[in-house]
């Protein structure tokens, strides 16, 4: 009796995700557009950190990717400041993937974007292992989530280049260890450039878009890897 022939389906997904991310990705460097990926849980604060991050980016192009399993909302809300936006809707996916992506960036308004923000479906595992052709990921962990997150999920915190701690304005409200979150970060990756928000209170939101200035200058510069 002949053995049934065996497929890797989830690796062969992984291996055309990866095709088409390093395509995207070289059309970013033509471009020298600076591409990040962020991932949270649902409810982090992606779209109001956005929302606050714009405007402070002002002289730069800026397009946003929002990923989401319904509804238009979040991109609503980027286009409302009359910025580039696209819902990718999945249907039920739990994360975005590089070609769709690549069927998005065709808009006008993307391709040659300075800063191109992908806002991922809110979960902190599937997203993990899809490649975007980003230039980084960043894990943003809200502190009315809990301390114990970092540990929890490992993946995401430790492939992050970057961290936000966001809502900080809550700290005095929440049971939350800021100081064992960053080290349970420091553990999973000493690399992790680590910042910490609030964008409703405006919290070193100028930290914050003073680092994205600043990478994308080394990006176009070429001065070494990212961030």
């Amino acid at each position: 009796m002949t053995e049934p022939t065996k497929i890797d389906v989830k690796r062969r997904i992984l291996e055309s995700n990866e095709l088409a991310a390093a395509k995207l990705r070289q059309g970013f460097s033509a471009t020298g557009t600076l591409v990040v990926n962020l991932i949270s849980s649902p409810g982090s604060g992606k779209t109001t950190l956005l929302e606050s991050t714009i405007g402070r980016l002002s002289g730069l192009k800026v397009a946003v990717l929002e990923g989401d399993i319904a509804t238009e909302r979040d991109a609503d809300r980027i286009r409302k400041l009359g910025v580039p936006a696209r819902q990718i809707l999945t249907g039920g996916s739990c994360h975005l993937d590089a070609r769709q992506i690549q069927r998005e960036i065709v808009e006008e308004g993307f391709a040659n974007a300075d800063i191109l923000f992908i806002e991922n479906v809110g979960n902190l595992i599937c997203p993990t292992a899809y490649d975007l052709g980003e230039d980084f990921k960043i894990a943003l962990l809200s502190v009315s989530e809990g301390d114990d997150k970092p540990f929890k999920y490992p993946g995401i915190f430790s492939k992050a280049a970057v961290t936000i701690i966001t809502k900080i304005d809550l700290l005095d409200y929440v049971d939350f260890d800021l100081e064992a979150v960053e080290d349970q970060i420091r553990s999973l990756n000493q690399r992790s450039v680590i910042l910490k928000t609030s964008a409703r209170a405006g919290t070193h939101l100028d930290e914050w878009c003073a680092f994205l200035r600043s990478t994308l200058e080394k990006k176009r510069g070429g001065a070494g890897p990212l961030p």
